[in-house]
C-alpha cells in the first residue's frame, strides 16, 4: 500500500503540472511550492525551534489560528511555520498580518522533498487541522521525534479509513499521530470504531475564533452611510445561487440594502453586469452622493466579510446550493446574526446545530430561500427576526472553549 500511496503521489504532482497549464489557481499552487522550500532556508536555522500548523485552505487555518496564536504566548522563542495546500487559503493570508515567521506552500509528499524540507528546521510541535493527512509528511515528521496533533478532527463515514482497503491509511495515523482532537461525539466514535484510541472530543476551534471577532474594531467606512437605518442583507462568499437571490429582493423589496460579497472577485464584473446600478465598494469615495441612492453594494475586495456581518440583520452564507460546500456561517452567527443557506453542507455539522437551535435555515432552492430572507425582513416580523438572532448569538456563546482544552492536553 506505501508503493502505491507514492505513485499516487507521483500522479498527482504530474495532474497538477498538467493542469497548471490551463487553470491559475493550481498554477500558483505549483509555482509556490517550487519556492518553499527556499523560503524555509532563508528563514530559519537547523536549530530553530519551530511550531508548525498546516491548513488546507483558509477555513481551516482560521480554525487552527486561535490554538496557534495560544501556542506562541506560550512559547515566545520558538519560530512559527504555516504551510497551505490551497491557493486560496495562502493568497488571502499572505496579504494580511500573521503571526508567522514563515507561511508557505506545503511541500509535495514525497519522501525525498519532505526529508529535504523538514531537514532545515528543529519541528517540535505539528499540528494539521481538520483532516488534510499527508503520510509520508507525518511519517518523516514523526522519525524526527515531532509531536503531532490534530485539531478540530473532523470523521465522517465516507472518508477512506473507513473503506475494505482503509488499514494502511489508519496503521499510519496510529503510529504518527500523538492525539486527535474531535469537533464532535460522532468523530471521536468512528476514529475509535477503527482504533484510533488517542481521541477525545474538545469541540470546533472556530467558535473560539469568531468570539473573537466581536471584540475588535468592525467598523467599515461607508457602510453604516450605506444601510442608512433600512433592514440589511450581507451575501457572504456568494456563488450564481446567492446572486440568484440578491435578484428576487431586490425586485420584491427596493427598500432592503443588500451587501453581496463574491466567494471569487472574478465575479464582481458580471455582478456589476447583473446589477448596473449596484455601487462597487471601491468606487465609493468617488462616488458619495450615490450611497444613499443605491440597494446594492458589491464588495470588490477581500478581507471584509466578517466585519460586514456586524452590519447585518440577515446573513446568506454561499456555497450550500451546490457541492462546492457551505462557507463559514460562524463568522455572521457570532454577531446575532440569522444564517439562511442551502442544504448542501454534509461537511458543516454545526449547520444541523445552528438549524436546530433556529438560529438558521437551510433550502434546498434559492427561490424558496429568498422569499424566507424577504419574509423576516418586512414589517411586521420583527418578532421572528429578533427571535433568530437572539438563538444565534446563543448557539455561539454557549459552546466551551475549545482552545483551552487542547492547550491542556498539549501541555500536560
Amino acid at each position: 500500500m506505501n508503493l502505491l500511496y507514492n505513485i499516487f503521489i507521483n500522479i498527482l504532482i504530474f495532474g497538477m503540472k498538467v493542469f497548471s497549464l490551463f487553470d491559475d489557481k493550481t498554477k500558483k499552487g505549483v509555482e509556490g511550492r517550487s519556492q518553499s522550500l527556499d523560503r524555509v532556508k532563508s528563514a530559519f536555522s537547523k536549530t530553530d525551534k519551530v511550531i508548525w500548523m498546516h491548513a488546507a485552505s483558509l477555513g481551516e487555518y482560521e480554525q487552527g489560528l486561535p490554538v496557534l496564536e495560544r501556542l506562541k504566548d506560550q512559547f515566545p522563542n520558538y519560530k512559527i511555520l504555516v504551510t497551505f495546500f490551497s491557493p486560496s487559503g495562502y493568497e488571502n493570508v499572505i496579504k494580511k498580518q500573521h503571526i508567522a515567521d514563515v507561511i508557505c506552500y506545503l511541500p509535495f509528499d514525497k519522501k525525498s522533498t519532505v526529508k529535504e524540507f523538514i531537514a532545515q528546521f528543529d519541528a517540535e510541535l505539528f499540528f494539521t487541522v481538520k483532516y488534510d493527512y499527508w503520510y509520508n509528511l507525518l511519517e518523516a515528521l514523526k522519525d524526527k521525534n515531532t509531536k503531532i496533533y490534530v485539531i478540530s478532527a473532523l470523521f465522517y463515514e465516507t472518508q477512506s479509513f473507513f473503506t475494505s482497503y482503509g488499514k494502511w491509511f489508519v496503521k499510519q495515523l496510529k503510529q504518527n499521530v500523538d492525539w486527535f482532537f474531535h469537533q464532535t461525539q460522532f468523530s471521536l466514535a468512528l476514529a475509535k470504531s477503527v482504533g484510533l484510541m488517542k481521541s477525545s472530543v474538545t469541540g470546533d476551534t472556530r467558535f473560539d475564533r469568531v468570539k473573537q471577532l466581536r471584540n475588535r474594531d468592525n467598523q467599515v467606512e461607508y457602510i453604516a452611510d450605506f444601510i442608512a437605518g433600512q433592514k440589511a442583507v450581507v451575501f457572504g462568499s456568494s456563488w450564481q445561487a446567492e446572486e440568484k437571490m440578491t435578484e428576487m429582493i431586490s425586485r420584491k423589496n427596493n427598500t432592503i440594502k443588500i451587501l453581496i460579497a463574491p466567494h471569487d472577485l472574478k465575479r464582481v464584473g458580471h455582478l456589476k453586469n447583473i446589477f448596473p446600478d449596484a455601487l462597487l465598494y471601491s468606487e465609493i469615495k468617488d462616488s458619495k452622493t450615490l450611497i444613499f441612492n443605491s440597494q446594492i453594494l458589491i464588495i470588490d475586495c477581500i478581507g471584509l466579510l466578517s466585519k460586514l456581518y456586524s452590519y447585518a440583520d440577515i446573513a446568506v452564507v454561499g456555497g450550500g446550493f451546490h457541492d462546492a460546500g457551505l462557507h463559514n456561517i460562524l463568522e455572521a452567527a457570532t454577531f446575532g446574526v440569522p444564517v439562511i443557506f442551502g442544504n448542501h453542507y454534509k461537511k458543516n455539522p454545526e449547520a444541523d446545530e445552528l438549524i436546530s437551535k433556529n438560529g438558521g435555515k437551510s433550502f434546498a432552492d434559492e427561490s424558496t430561500a429568498a422569499e424566507f430572507v424577504l419574509f423576516l425582513a418586512n414589517e411586521g416580523h420583527e418578532e421572528e427576526l429578533a427571535s433568530m438572532a437572539e438563538n444565534a448569538k446563543n448557539f455561539v456563546d454557549e459552546k466551551p472553549n475549545s482552545t483551552e482544552m487542547i492547550l491542556q492536553k498539549i501541555l500536560s
